[in-house]
């Protein structure tokens, strides 16, 4: 099997590589968490890359572009920590709207793909423990027109956003529906988050809502999956600099007149964080190439990617602040950010334990992950 990247790969990497390099140094993105988090300026600027519609269809206007494609582009992110809702308003709304009726992919895919509009998934629910069929949110039909009540919890980027994609109960199921924020019944209350960003709380109101599908379960787990992904490959990318930025201060603090790195324990324990960085990518790696499979498969498959995950991010960040020392605890050393954002990652659609028992729970005769 051939792992190697084509041309037009690294080409998309090293081009998002440049514009991070130039345009999203550390001192930008401290500047942006430090303001509250506001991110569609980074978003717009991402846009002009063509990043918003990385994987919109090119008849919406869109690259059209899979799975490797959206890992690589995620991965030099991750390595520039940069402050966007990339993943969520590029690849899994996108997603999700791929199985709208043809007017309303007419109507908000064009703008997603340019960015004029960013269109986040709203499903997490209080209680709900990152369950995807525990969903309170109900949708009510009258005359043909659809209107949506509940309340949704850590929408990302949730107070920029101009329509949400939101699952709410319906007597076919558990459908999903588009709402714009403006629309009669919302109520948005926006906060920072740990890692700089920002997230929101949503309140609907018999809110008008436009349907994407009235049975739309098994879409959402396909979009959740591509956002686990996303957070896999932008955690690779975190991880590989702070790695990265740890070997260097290793190489240049001195302790009794000689550099850490001359410490043969140190050594050791920086080799343990290597090769759980490499551990991280190989199931990232995997995660993305599972994307194509079947519901079980694929699913399986995500939620052991992200066990692996998990406790790499713990395990590097961990280490790699611990190896800073004092420093590496502070608000201006860029490698404190670089382990809260991995924390937040860890955390984004279910933790390690949760998916360690989804992986328990899909155990037949083997062990699952050589079936």
């Amino acid at each position: 099997m051939d792992f190697d990247f084509t041309d037009d790969q690294q080409s998309l990497r090293d081009a998002v590589a440049r514009w991070v390099d130039k345009a999203h140094p550390f001192e930008r993105r401290h500047a942006l968490a430090k303001a509250g988090g506001f991110s569609r300026a980074v978003y717009a600027e991402l846009a002009e890359l063509g990043l918003a519609g990385l994987a919109v269809p090119e008849a919406h206007g869109g690259l059209g572009f899979g799975a490797i494609e959206a890992m690589v582009v995620g991965e030099e992110l991750g390595r520039g920590l940069v402050n966007a809702p990339w993943a969520a308003g590029a690849l899994v709304a996108p997603g999700l709207l791929a199985a709208a009726p043809a007017g309303l992919q007419a109507q908000w895919l064009p703008r997603m793909a340019d960015a004029s509009a960013l269109v986040v998934l709203a499903h997490q629910e209080r209680g709900a423990r990152w369950r995807l069929d525990k969903v309170e949110a109900a949708a009510t039909e009258s005359a043909g027109a659809w209107t949506v009540s509940g309340a949704k919890s850590v929408v990302p980027a949730g107070d920029e956003a101009d329509a949400f994609v939101v699952p709410a109960r319906t007597p076919q199921g558990l459908g999903l529906f588009l709402v714009e924020r403006g629309a009669a019944g919302v109520a948005v209350r926006g906060y920072p988050t740990q890692d700089g960003a920002r997230a929101a709380e949503l309140s609907l109101r018999d809110t008008p809502a436009a349907v994407i599908q009235t049975d739309g379960l098994a879409a959402l787990e396909q979009a959740v999956d591509t956002g686990i992904a996303a957070a896999c490959a932008e955690a690779v990318g975190a991880m590989d600099r702070l790695v990265a930025l740890t070997v260097d201060y290793l190489n240049t603090r001195k302790q009794f007149g000689v550099t850490l790195a001359s410490f043969q324990a140190l050594r050791h324990r920086m080799a343990d964080v290597k090769m759980q960085l490499e551990l991280a990518r190989s199931m990232s790696y995997f995660a993305s190439l599972k994307l194509g499979e079947p519901p079980a498969a694929r699913r399986r498959a995500l939620s052991q990617a992200k066990v692996q995950l998990g406790q790499s991010m713990r395990f590097v960040g961990q280490q790699c602040i611990q190896l800073h020392g004092g420093i590496g605890v502070t608000d201006e050393c860029s490698a404190s950010h670089y382990f809260k954002r991995l924390t937040v990652l860890e955390l984004s659609y279910g933790d390690t334990l949760h998916h360690l028992g989804e992986v328990s729970a899909g155990m037949q005769d083997t062990a699952g992950v050589f079936a």
